[in-house]
């Protein structure tokens, strides 16, 4: 056997195969969004208005699906909340925005699904964190009145624990029984410990109590890139119910950024997550949806999930002394994306679409011919043309001040002709 082979197949026992976990079906109507099983990753995220602001938070919601959140998540914290939860379905269903709402219930989430059904309907997941749910005697039976309200109204649940509210009196066995080992742990190792068993006694509690564990989520939750990574590691191993994965409290800008990327990556490529929500805390005046990109960006960089064509750029250099290609740029993808929400369904798979835009001819004309369609334009000291690359050739010249228009009117035109579904007869009379 060749060395080269014997490479190969250590690359391969390198990335273990992907996990297969369970699948949930998290329905609204005619709506089906699946999570686990063969269902792709998907992407989910949570408003940051007060829920009894039904008019705003289903403003945010419908921002967020368009922006490519399959399922949002909403507060329901109170009982006047609660109350609006099912005026904000109906807004959303007035706006044909058929999106999927999960409640996020804390400390009172039992009563609050048992006194307003109307609320419990209208949703369709319920996120219950063990951890707050109540101590000694009332804890699993306020538990389980949150599971039998999903049973009864056949909505998924999704068991987060987090370990900012972790289950004390669990924490607190497991340290005792550390402390008796001949080897005793560290105190973040068990941490981690206790976040699994949490989770995965909790799944089992609520099989107990009948629900299926195909309508089950798990999530454990911390605010560090490598405790992630170990935490997960370890409820993927021991069970194999459908996973939410993300960071909890990532943080602001490119923190939050590159924390949530290096993190999910990793899990990500080993097989581990079924859905995905970058908790980005977002910056003065920028909006929600920034969070809902940045999971898009993350699956897609992965090559997962395709949502947006993609736009190649060079970063610069003392060649490319004009902004021009960077304007260009930044001008060829906020269109992209501007125009998905109505390209979606006009043509399909034009997300795939990879566009180029490059400022010298140094890799310009190269990364061009890679691309369905790109541009090379002119840098330091070359000639003031921009040649056009059309699937591997080049078809035209472009010059001139109005460079960034006529290019952006040609890939238009060229996704209208490649994307476009054929005309259909009428029938005949």
């Amino acid at each position: 056997m060749s060395d080269l082979l014997h490479a190969d197949l250590a690359i391969a026992a390198a990335y273990p195969a992907p996990r297969r976990s369970r699948q949930a079906r998290v329905v609204w109507g005619s709506r089906v969004v699946t999570v686990g099983g063969d269902a792709p990753v998907r992407v989910q995220s949570m408003t940051n208005t007060d829920t009894v602001d039904a008019i705003g938070t289903a403003i945010q919601v419908k921002e967020l699906a368009l922006a490519g959140s399959e399922m949002v998540r909403i507060t329901v914290n109170t009982p006047e909340a609660a109350q609006q939860v099912p005026y904000i379905r109906e807004q959303l269903d007035r706006m044909g925005v058929d999106v999927p709402l999960i409640g996020d219930f804390h400390y009172n989430g039992h009563r609050l699904l048992t006194e307003f059904p109307e609320c419990a309907q209208a949703l369709s997941k319920y996120r219950i964190n063990p951890g707050n749910v109540g101590k000694g005697d009332k804890k699993d039976r306020q538990f389980g009145q949150m599971i039998e309200a999903a049973m009864r109204w056949n909505k998924v649940v999704r068991i987060g624990v987090n370990w900012g509210s972790l289950d004390q009196e669990l924490l607190a066995t497991l340290m005792d029984a550390n402390s008796r080992r001949a080897q005793p742990w560290d105190a973040q190792q068990v941490m981690y410990q206790a976040l699994v068993a949490s989770a995965i006694d909790s799944a089992r509690l609520a099989e107990s109590m009948g629900m299926p564990g195909e309508q089950i989520i798990l999530s454990c939750k911390v605010s560090g890139v490598q405790d992630l990574i170990s935490v997960y590691r370890g409820l993927a191993a021991r069970c194999d119910y459908a996973l939410h994965l993300g960071l909890t409290e990532a943080g602001m800008g490119t923190k939050g950024t590159v924390a949530s990327a290096a993190a999910l990556s990793v899990l990500l490529q080993e097989g581990i997550g079924d859905t995905i929500r970058v908790s980005l805390t977002p910056q003065p005046g920028e909006a929600r949806t920034q969070e809902v990109v940045i999971a898009n960006e993350i699956l897609q960089a992965l090559g997962l999930r395709t949502f947006v064509p993609s736009v190649t750029a060079c970063p610069g250099c003392g060649r490319t002394t004009s902004v021009t290609f960077q304007e260009m740029a930044k001008q060829i993808d906020d269109y992209l994306r501007a125009q998905m929400p109505v390209w979606r369904t006009r043509y399909p798979g034009v997300e795939k679409l990879k566009v180029a835009v490059m400022g010298c001819i140094v890799n310009g004309p190269g990364e061009s011919k890679h691309a369905d369609i790109g541009i090379s334009l002119p840098g330091t000291g070359e000639a003031p043309a921009a040649p056009v690359f059309i699937d591997g050739e080049k078809r035209l010249t472009l010059r001139g001040e109005h460079i960034t228009d006529e290019f952006q009117a040609i890939v238009e035109n060229y996704i209208e002709k490649r994307f476009g579904q054929p005309a259909t007869e009428a029938p005949a009379a």
